[in-house]
């Protein structure tokens, strides 16, 4: 996943797929390093990105028809693996965004007892 350095914060369980499904989304397509350094910078630097982590969630995330990949050149002309999302992955970010919806709205109700 990702890892915790310092001031940096772990993900919860599931999040990264969500993340790589987003970047992927708002990016286009991506090798592994730029779907990396992409979290990194949306997350204003707090998330450190695990490359062991990463690239299992991406075969992962390929083997569940969420994400396709192809080979090409990177931008320092390196043979690199580019990841795009699919139908499929554009669907379960839907679903997924709607899972965490609810229970960052759970988790709402223990933080602040008012909104219960």
């Amino acid at each position: 996943m990702v890892s915790s350095m310092s001031s940096k914060a772990d993900v919860w369980q599931g999040t990264l797929a969500l993340m790589v499904l987003k970047t992927l989304e708002r990016a286009g397509s991506l090798h592994g390093y730029g779907i990396a350094r992409r979290i990194e910078e949306t997350s204003a630097k707090l998330l450190s990105v695990n490359y062991g982590t990463l690239y299992p969630a991406l075969l992962k995330l390929e083997q569940e028809g969420y994400i396709s990949s192809e080979w090409g050149l990177s931008d320092n002309n390196r043979k690199a693996k580019f990841y795009q999302l699919t139908r499929a992955g554009c669907k379960q970010i839907e679903k997924e965004t709607e899972d965490w919806e609810q229970m960052t709205a759970i988790l709402a109700r223990f933080l602040n007892p008012k909104i219960a």
